[in-house]
């Protein structure tokens, strides 16, 4: 048996699962809790040790994920905040980054500062369209140079002033990648390489940063942010599947929604975004989780009208336990009653957010009308109850009061296995074996 280890290692707990390559499924997992207080490598070994025993295999190749350390931090600076800036902003979130500050127009010492302070592991430096406006992203770049900046810098602006601005950066020794314009004209929008600059940043410069592990054999063994590596199984997903689909992926801290939608002639028609369409998006609710950010569901389910009479004071008090012990485990059927309410309300916020458009900068919102398969994701879906599961997914599909139009005909599939970030770690050198696990894993 040709087999592989794919494994993720994530702020809390580290997953490693065994994936025969021929056969196209999985044949061993098993967890560990990540040691970010020691070396993640001590859980990392822990959980690929228990993998392999249990697959029944010895020495086979490790395929890894971070999101370890509060994953990758990115900082967008645009031309302006309509545009440019907004447009950084999807394209690094469809990079697994969090995007923790986005500035639009001229750096003053003011804005400098709050760049500073908000501790980015990366700046995605845009602005202009090939052949227009170069005046903002050149000033911007010589005052990162002028304040010796030693973030790296991914520059993905206007294509004229990238040469020059490149030399300048370099002379003053701030770590800079080029990519290709994220916005090349108006209403297209260019992601591709600028999300393979990000991710190929975060691999040299930003894992071995955050002093993870004492040595280097974990800035080797990792590939992609974890996000980036769920987007890549996505696309593959959508690819397979032939179609529309959207995943919400709860976590302790956050919610995750992605979707993969199929190009079509709504975005050259009239109502089309400035900002271009992105067909593969990427949203993430800091606000929304099922520990850290419970106390955020509760509030954000109030805004949006979601809550009966008289829920709200029980689920805060509930929501607070959970935020002030993210180690929290439900030990009866009120708790668990609490956890699945919770991921429910958190799921629907953030779904309608990403419909919308709040999430994603796009006017007018994403059509998921066509979405064939709704894949649900987080520890609460995949080890809580099949029903409960099921349950969290059928709210949002059945959100007629979202300001959404809902799928017309969404299968709903929980992600029990956790294959989505095994198969983007498989996509690039096992194709074959991505798309065979999803297929036999998630019904794809």
């Amino acid at each position: 048996m040709r087999a592989v280890v794919c494994a993720d290692v994530g702020s809390t707990y580290t997953k490693a699962a065994v994936v025969d390559l021929d056969g196209g499924r999985l044949v061993g997992a098993a967890s560990a809790p990540t040691t970010v207080g020691t070396d993640v490598l001590h859980g990392l070994d822990a959980a690929v040790g228990a993998a392999t025993a249990s697959a029944g295999v010895g020495e086979v190749p490790w395929y890894v994920c971070s999101s370890a350390g509060g994953g990758l931090r990115l900082a967008v600076i645009g031309y302006e905040p309509l545009v440019t800036a907004p447009a950084g902003r999807r394209v690094g979130l469809s990079a697994g980054a969090n995007v923790v500050h986005v500035a639009a127009g001229r750096l003053g010492a003011a804005e400098l500062a709050a760049l500073r302070s908000a501790r980015p592991d990366v700046v995605l430096l845009v602005g202009g369209t090939d052949g227009g406006d170069a005046d903002t992203l050149t000033h911007n770049a010589t005052r990162l140079a002028r304040a010796r900046w030693r973030v790296p810098v991914v520059l993905a602006g206007n294509v004229d002033a990238r040469a020059g601005l490149y030399a300048l950066l370099t002379d003053a020794k701030v770590p800079v990648t080029v990519a290709d314009n994220v916005l090349p004209r108006i209403g297209v929008l260019a992601p591709a390489s600028a999300r393979a600059a990000i991710r190929e940043v975060f691999l040299r410069h930003v894992i071995g940063g955050k002093k993870l592990s004492r040595g280097v054999r974990f800035a080797r063994l990792v590939r992609a942010a974890t996000p980036d590596a769920v987007l890549t199984g996505v696309e593959v997903l959508a690819d397979t599947l032939g179609g529309d689909l959207a995943v919400v992926d709860v976590g302790g801290a956050t919610t995750d929604v992605y979707s993969v939608l199929t190009p079509d002639e709504r975005a050259d028609g009239p109502g089309r975004e400035v900002t271009g369409t992105l067909w593969r998006a990427r949203t993430v609710e800091g606000d929304l989780g099922m520990r850290w950010s419970a106390p955020g569901v509760v509030r954000a389910a109030a805004e949006e009208r979601l809550l009966a009479p008289g829920e709200q004071e029980t689920l805060a008090a509930a929501a607070a336990v959970r935020a002030a012990d993210p180690g929290f485990l439900p030990g009866g059927d009120d708790e668990r009653a609490a956890d699945r309410r919770i991921a429910a309300l958190a799921a629907t916020v953030a779904v309608r957010r990403h419909a919308r458009g709040a999430a994603t900068g796009e006017r007018a919102g994403r059509d998921l009308r066509e979405v064939r398969l709704l894949v649900g994701s987080g520890g609460v879906l995949r080890h809580g109850d099949p029903g409960d599961a099921g349950a969290v997914l059928d709210a949002v599909l059945t959100d007629h009061a979202g300001g959404w139009p809902l799928p017309r005909a969404a299968r709903p599939v929980v992600d029990v296995d956790y294959v989505l970030a095994a198969a983007g770690l498989l996509a690039a050198e096992h194709p074959g074996a991505a798309v065979a696990v999803l297929r036999r894993h998630l019904g794809a």
